[in-house]
């Protein structure tokens, strides 16, 4: 098949193709009028690329199991460098999870602030001579 065919095959565009050429991810093969070729295995190669991109696995972390498929296993994460990448992204992945809940916490912590703050003026607002309540709009209440 050609690049258009292939591009359409994976759902990705022609440049994109050309660009996972240069990078050596794709096998550059060309037919007697100077055509790129492709096939079957090509497409297994392009769909492990998308698979892991859509996981957000950076393009070069691909390679391990592009050089997996190629070397004819049937599946691009059977041999050690590639699952040595998953577990480099699992550790990746965990530390951006706590970085996660790190942040939830304290947004968490400064909602219970606001909302405490909230109540105490409107407790305050019951008092005669207490502050007059305001809309969350910045406007007096009336």
């Amino acid at each position: 098949m050609r690049i258009g065919e292939l591009a359409w095959r994976v759902g990705t565009t022609t440049r994109a193709l050309r660009y996972y050429e240069a990078r050596g991810l794709l096998p550059a093969r060309r037919d007697a009028q100077g055509y790129r070729e492709y096939d079957e295995r090509d497409l297994v190669l392009l769909k492990q690329i998308r698979t892991l991109r859509d996981f957000g696995f950076e393009l070069e972390e691909t390679r391990p199991f592009v050089e997996c498929l190629r070397a004819g296993h049937a599946e691009g994460d059977a041999c050690p460098a590639s699952r040595e990448v998953y577990r480099r992204k699992l550790d990746e992945l965990d530390g951006l999870i706590g970085e996660l809940v790190a942040v939830r916490e304290t947004v968490a912590g400064q909602l219970r602030r606001a909302e405490e703050a909230r109540a105490g003026l409107a407790a305050e607002a019951l008092v005669p001579g207490g502050p007059e309540p305001v809309c969350e709009l910045g406007g007096k209440k009336g």
